[in-house]
């Protein structure tokens, strides 16, 4: 975006890595937003190697996979939420997903923090490039995000929340079969 004779910087959303990178052949990307969590991985194969190759911050967004990975998980299933019309919130997925959030609970625990604030954490680790954006619709949701920021995990605690949260075991896609076909970026399916 060009303005009174100085460029502006240039982000992207949901993007591809070969779209990243021919974007970035036109004009410098000075950040890509994209969802990123433990429920949502799969950037790590090509898309963050990529932002991290052609140095572009990662604004991680989902970080919660839509409030799944909360201790209030089981409050989605309530009549009427929407959330139940999400792939991974569907009854056939929510079990597997919810025994996922459960382990990582228990680490939580273990940690004297909240599921949430482990989550962000996590995502927090993955490097001083990837920022995570916090959705709160409530100050109490904002001071829990907040309270992250104050948690340091090891490699062993990396290594526990990966073991109890697999890419893998994930159950379902992040959006409906509708909406995962407009998606620009590889890891559509994940």
């Amino acid at each position: 975006m060009v303005q009174a004779g100085y460029v502006r910087h240039i982000g992207l959303s949901e993007a591809s890595a070969q779209t990243i990178r021919r974007a970035h052949a036109t004009h410098p990307i000075a950040a890509l937003q994209i969802e990123y969590s433990l429920m949502s991985r799969a950037i790590e194969r090509e898309i963050l190697p990529t932002v991290r190759e052609l140095g572009i911050a990662l604004v991680a967004y989902g970080v919660l996979s839509r409030g799944l990975i909360s201790e209030s998980a089981a409050r989605s299933q309530r009549s009427g939420e929407i959330r139940t019309r999400m792939p991974r919130f569907a009854p056939e997925n929510f079990s597997r997903n919810l025994a996922l959030v459960e382990a990582l609970t228990q680490i939580a625990r273990e940690k004297q923090v909240t599921t949430a604030q482990l989550a962000f954490a996590w995502v927090r680790s993955r490097g001083d490039d990837v920022v995570p954006l916090i959705g709160a619709r409530r100050r109490d949701q904002l001071r829990e995000a907040l309270g992250s920021l104050g948690i340091a995990l090891s490699a062993s605690d990396l290594a526990r929340i990966e073991s109890a949260v697999p890419p893998r075991a994930v159950a379902g896609e992040r959006y409906l079969p509708a909406v995962m076909a407009h998606l620009d970026s590889e890891h559509a399916g994940s």
